[in-house]
């Protein structure tokens, strides 16, 4: 199956993607936020496929900032779920593939300590696996 994808597609999957590993930063109360967006992140380019394609690109016009983790959350949880949902009817492998990409750089995010979880990590874990399988 051929997967056609618009530029706006494109910026949800990048928004989603990078904006999980943000998530994961913005919410590492353990003071190393910059070395769990550079874990997160390097996993995403990583990535293979057509996702591996679109988030090797810069991620120009992504926009993640704001004052607060329900701030940025707002705009990522349903950016998630909609790149699911838009993967999923054109290409089921591919919306597996973005799915696993995301919870790989979402588990490197928070594995920087090389420990488990803290329970505010392990919490943005969960919200970001239910927004992935929301679609």
């Amino acid at each position: 199956m051929s997967l056609t994808l618009t530029d706006q597609d494109k910026l949800t999957l990048r928004t989603a993607a990078y904006g999980a590993v943000t998530l994961m930063s913005a919410a590492d109360a353990t003071g190393r936020p910059s070395r769990a967006a550079a874990d997160g992140s390097i996993a995403l380019t990583s990535a293979t496929g057509l996702v591996g394609h679109v988030l090797a690109d810069y991620p120009k016009g992504v926009k993640l900032d704001g004052k607060s983790v329900a701030a940025i959350a707002d705009r990522v949880l349903p950016a998630l779920a909609a790149a699911m949902g838009l993967l999923k009817k054109q290409d089921p492998a591919e919306a597996d593939n973005f799915r696993t990409t995301v919870l790989v750089a979402v588990e490197s995010a928070a594995r920087t300590h090389r420990r488990v979880p803290s329970p505010i990590l392990a919490n943005m874990i969960r919200k970001i696996t239910a927004a992935l399988g929301a679609a």
